[in-house]
């Protein structure tokens, strides 16, 4: 009896033991598994660049638009309706070529009817001079008989007083060198009544000279011409529209080799360019808008009389070679220029600068590999990368990806960020 009551505490004691053991077991895996929650995560890794100084080149860009070197409207100078277009819209044509004729026979009525007034007045003319040359003459006789009755009344005076003739003698010199007189003075006034006529008639053949004149010119302009060499623009109007010189041009022919760059400065750069006598040896460049570069430098041309007071600008061109006359009037493009050199400038890549509401900042990587975020003045862009004024001293690293997932104050593990073109 006493065996089999040891027999069963003994069971019972081994079971209690194994209990024991079984659940220390368990607080211990249990222990050890809140204390492997409870372990901080490593670090975040984030990608950083060393800030790097250097002399980088100024440049400047600015929006541009262009348009031909010489834009030449071609306007309707008379009122008529369009016969005929001669031109294929968008090619080349040359100086004088025909583009428009406007119908031209009221024009040639007209200039021939202004023809015809302009004989009419020359017959007049030719007229009044013969009629002057007529008068001349009987001026010449009136003048030469009335010289002969002066005479003989001056040869009758004396005689009468020594009674070698009758008074009546005298008195007959006397009427006749009267009457000569005044046929001398009608001869003078047909003499300058054929002057004045003359005159009148020379006016007339002047005025149908100047109508004729103005006929043919008119009759000229029915023919619409380029007046330059250059593109010919599209036609505004059809043939069959009525043209006047009120009327918008009929198209614009434009020379576009070279093309001309229209763009606007700030005053404080135009002002900065002019004092350094930068402004004629700028190298200048075209950015196309598919981002491709023409392939021509280009050069200043000059600059407008007046910065605009309401935007504080001036406006500049610059004109560029145009081979086979690609660049077209209208077009936007990007004029660049490099204006000078920024000194020993601290360079850093772009995406590691964040903005936020006016202000920039970058996220600093320190010597313990913890995150300062700081406030920094930024200014010129460099390919892919921002020069930094201030805020910044080289060497220094900065956190170019991962600024999402870091805060003031963490511990991060940097790695250096893949170096690009622009970063070396």
């Amino acid at each position: 009896m006493n065996t089999k009551m040891n027999t069963k505490r003994g069971i019972r004691f081994g079971a209690a033991v194994a209990l024991i053991v079984v659940a220390a077991l368990v607080f211990v895996a249990a222990s050890r598994s809140k204390t492997a929650a409870a372990a901080p995560p490593p670090p975040p890794e984030v990608q950083v660049a060393t800030v790097a100084q250097r002399d980088v080149p100024v440049e400047r860009q600015w929006i541009g638009t262009l348009t031909g070197f010489v834009n030449a409207a071609i306007n309707a100078e008379v009122t008529g309706y369009l016969l005929r277009q001669d031109y294929v819209e968008g090619s080349f044509v040359r100086k004088g070529q025909l583009l428009f004729e406007i119908d031209p026979r009221p024009f040639q009525a007209a200039a021939d009817q202004a023809a015809g007034q302009l004989a009419q007045s020359k017959a007049q003319l030719t007229q009044a001079q013969a009629v002057l040359v007529q008068a001349q003459a009987q001026l010449v006789s009136a003048e030469a008989n009335q010289r002969k009755s002066q005479l003989d009344e001056e040869k009758y005076t004396p005689l009468f007083k020594q009674q070698a003739v009758t008074e009546q003698d005298l008195d007959n010199a006397v009427e006749t060198n009267q009457s000569n007189k005044a046929l001398v003075a009608a001869a003078k006034a047909q003499v300058e009544t054929s002057k004045a006529q003359i005159e009148a008639a020379g006016a007339s053949v002047k005025a149908a000279e100047a109508g004729r004149e103005t006929a043919e010119v008119n009759l000229g302009f029915t023919k619409l011409t380029s007046l330059i060499d250059g593109i010919a623009g599209s036609a505004t109007v059809q043939v069959g529209n009525l043209v006047s010189p009120s009327s918008p041009p009929v198209t614009v022919v434009s020379t576009l080799d070279p093309v001309k760059a229209v763009f606007t400065v700030s005053e404080q750069e135009y002002l900065s360019l002019a004092r350094a006598d930068a402004l004629h040896h700028l190298r200048l460049e075209l950015v196309l808008a598919d981002g491709t570069t023409h392939p021509h430098a280009g050069r200043f041309s000059f600059a407008d009389r007046q910065v605009d007071p309401n935007t504080g600008a001036i406006q500049m061109t610059a004109l560029f070679p145009n081979p086979g006359n690609l660049l077209r009037p209208g077009q936007y493009a990007m004029v660049r220029a490099v204006t000078g050199d920024n000194k020993g400038a601290l360079l850093i890549p772009q995406p590691a600068v964040n903005e936020l509401q006016g202000s920039y900042e970058v996220d600093v990587v320190g010597a313990d590999n913890r995150v300062t975020t700081r406030t920094v003045q930024v200014g010129d862009r460099v390919g892919t990368m921002w020069v930094i004024s201030e805020g910044l001293k080289p060497g220094e690293r900065v956190v170019v990806e991962g600024q999402q997932k870091i805060h003031m104050g963490m511990q991060v593990q940097p790695k250096p960020v893949p170096p690009t073109k622009d970063a070396n």
